[in-house]
């Protein structure tokens, strides 16, 4: 289970009200349409460390990471 990344009291918030962010990373899931795919989001997912911790930030699994940030990693 990963552990999304620190924020502030009202980022967090908005982020849990508008993309369900804590609770999909907590589940190990992506966040759900429109913002990701919603799918399984496994630890082994992850190409590298990078795109692990950016999961932890976004809550974006590994397929949709590469299609916002381009396949680089």
């Amino acid at each position: 289970m990963a552990t999304p990344s620190e924020k502030s009291p009202g980022m967090e918030k908005f982020l849990e009200d508008f993309f369900g962010r804590t609770t999909a990373i907590t589940n190990d899931r992506c966040i759900p349409p429109p913002g990701g795919c919603g799918k399984d989001a496994p630890p082994e997912s992850f190409r590298s460390e990078l795109t692990a911790r950016e999961y932890t930030i976004s809550g974006l699994c590994q397929t949709c990471q590469d299609e916002v940030f381009g396949r680089n990693t």
